[in-house]
């Protein structure tokens, strides 16, 4: 049986930006075959959107938590939600 599919929205606070975080957040969605957005915020945090199957959600989770190795990691705001169907990849959004 198919893993229900699962929307995560997540906003990542710390040192996020100029670290390459958004493209360490790229590669690992497409690895994990997920869909969705990165982008940085006016504020200094990270926002991610991303569908697909939960359990792969919360391998990404678990990659955001951490960040690539130039970045410090301070929270991970997340909402769980239903999934839209609303994208058809990963990207970065600018």
């Amino acid at each position: 049986m198919a893993e229900e599919e699962a929307r995560l929205e997540a906003v990542v606070h710390g040192r996020v930006q100029g670290v390459g975080f958004r493209y360490f957040v790229l590669n690992r969605a497409e690895e994990l075959g997920l869909r969705g957005y990165v982008r940085n915020r006016w504020n200094g945090t990270v926002e991610v959107v991303a569908e697909g199957p939960r359990s792969r959600l919360e391998v990404l989770l678990g990659y955001l938590q951490r960040g690539p190795r130039a970045a410090q990691v301070t929270r991970v705001d997340t909402v769980w939600r239903p999934a839209t169907g609303q994208f058809s990849d990963f990207h970065v959004r600018f």
